[in-house]
């Protein structure tokens, strides 16, 4: 049984409890199981390992203990169990010789409940993750990535506004364009479920990673901040599946809830990878953190002016931002002006309006930038759909494979990327057209009527679009040659 299916079964049985209402609390009680078997898995591989390993846990929480024998707890003793005896004791977990773990454990069950009230549904539940999963398959570790995404469609449609997943191949995409290496801090300010974050670990341990003490290195270097609790769990649960053994770096807070002067040198970053959430508002007074020049309450805008700040000189960025941020006027516009300022905007990557489907229809850019050099010139590419697809879907989602000419046209830093050239989909825009513009960057492809357009449905549309103008021209000119009839027969 696939992980997907498992999911959906334990969810099936799950419908069945009177205590969990709705799908929000659904998922919010599977993601809690998940990390401790998951922790579990990860402790048999530490065990073989590590000399004399101690878990964190005392041995009766361990999921070893009390929950993988499927004839063990169940009923109202399991029931007890978790809410009068498991859950306090994680809750107010204390680290055994300073171990991290623990305190990782402790910030996991400190938003946690078990909202199940039939001690039989949850040993069914709990008999199914048992079976299900095992993350030390490397095969399943890596269709974790898809679990999520069910995780999410299914929070998106319980009504959780604001949570999407960024689809593998615009992360993987734009990990590798941005590049981070080993002894550069990695950080996302709006980390979600980590997928910015697990795509940088293993880019990095592919590239640099040959010792212990590289990978203890690298561990130390990823940094993530996530505002809801339940991502933030599964972010947890995600680094400790890659490899993060105490992701004591993964914080559950509201980044932009922080005076941006209070960023200190000693926090700055190398790298930035991130998708800020967008078309949301901040709560009140959130704003007032931020210099007059840039208060908003469009949290996408905040985020912006936030990883400038987060950036060491010569730090790179990439992140996820709308359209209405490429036009947008006001205070944007001083946004976009200091980004100009402070920063190389060099390329800006447009992409179409389905890749997020069907979280949102809003038309994305991914923008990459270095700070420390204004900008002189920003590159445009526009990321065109295959062949034959109209737009992307479930079945047809964008392929990392789709950025490989992207990816051989990009070029080096380090030179300016010099070798880029104008083709059908990449174009430039030089700085004095932009402010020309008052720092619109909705910049459209000026090779657009070159492409060649051989879709017939495509085609079909166009024609009958052209057909109605036709029709529609053809009886305002009838009107007006009737009203001018009649106005010389009056006369």
């Amino acid at each position: 049984m696939s992980i997907s299916s498992t999911i959906k079964s334990i969810q099936d049985i799950m419908r069945k409890d009177v205590g969990v209402d709705g799908d929000a609390q659904r998922l919010s009680q599977l993601v809690w199981m998940l990390f401790l078997k998951i922790f579990d898995d990860r402790e048999t591989e530490w065990e073989l390992l590590q000399t004399n390993y101690q878990s964190p846990l005392p041995e009766q929480y361990r999921w070893r203990n009390w929950a993988a024998n499927a004839e063990g707890m169940t009923g109202d003793e399991l029931k007890q169990f978790l809410d009068n005896d498991m859950f306090p004791a994680l809750q107010n977990l204390e680290a055994k010789g300073g171990d991290q773990r623990a305190y990782v454990i402790r910030s996991v069950f400190e938003d946690a409940y078990n909202y199940m009230k039939s001690g039989q549904l949850i040993r069914q539940v709990i008999n199914k993750i048992q079976e299900g999963v095992d993350f030390n398959k490397a095969q399943e570790r890596h269709m974790f990535g898809d679990m999520y995404e069910q995780l999410l469609r299914d929070l998106q449609a319980a009504g959780n506004a604001g949570e999407f997943y960024t689809p593998r191949a615009v992360t993987e995409f734009m990990v590798r364009m941005v590049n981070p290496r080993l002894g550069e801090k990695v950080m996302d300010p709006a980390c979600g479920t980590g997928g910015f974050l697990s795509c940088a670990i293993e880019h990095i341990r592919t590239q640099d990673v040959n010792t212990v003490e590289d990978e203890t290195q690298l561990q130390a270097s990823i940094f993530g901040i996530e505002k809801k609790p339940m991502p933030h769990l599964l972010c947890t649960t995600n680094m400790i599946l890659h490899g993060i053994d105490v992701p004591s770096n993964i914080r559950h807070d509201n980044t932009l809830a922080r005076p941006l002067i209070s960023w200190t040198p000693k926090e700055r970053v190398d790298v930035v990878v991130t998708n800020p959430p967008f078309g949301g508002m901040e709560e009140d007074g959130i704003e007032t953190n931020f210099p007059a020049t840039f208060r908003t309450r469009e949290t996408a805008d905040l985020f912006l002016v936030l990883i400038m700040q987060l950036l060491k000189s010569g730090g790179r960025s990439a992140l996820v931002l709308p359209d209405g941020f490429l036009f947008g006027e006001g205070i944007k516009t001083r946004i976009k002006e200091k980004l100009l300022e402070e920063c190389n905007l060099h390329t800006i990557v447009r992409l179409p309006n389905s890749v997020f489907a069907p979280y949102t229809s809003i038309k994305t850019n991914l923008l990459f930038f270095t700070k420390g050099t204004p900008t002189r010139h920003i590159w445009f590419y526009e990321h065109p759909l295959p062949a034959g697809v109209k737009a992307y879907n479930k079945t047809k989602p964008l392929k990392v494979e789709e950025f490989t000419p992207l990816e051989q046209w990009w070029g080096k830093d380090a030179d300016g990327f010099k070798t880029r050239v104008e083709n059908e989909y990449a174009w430039k825009v030089s700085l004095e057209d932009i402010k020309a513009r008052n720092y619109n960057l909705d910049c459209k492809n000026p090779h657009e009527g070159e492409q060649e357009i051989h879709d017939p449905d495509v085609l079909l549309a166009q024609y009958s679009a052209m057909q109605n103008d036709i029709a529609t021209l053809r009886s305002q000119l009838k009107d007006i040659l009737g009203e001018a009839l009649q106005r010389g027969a009056q006369a």
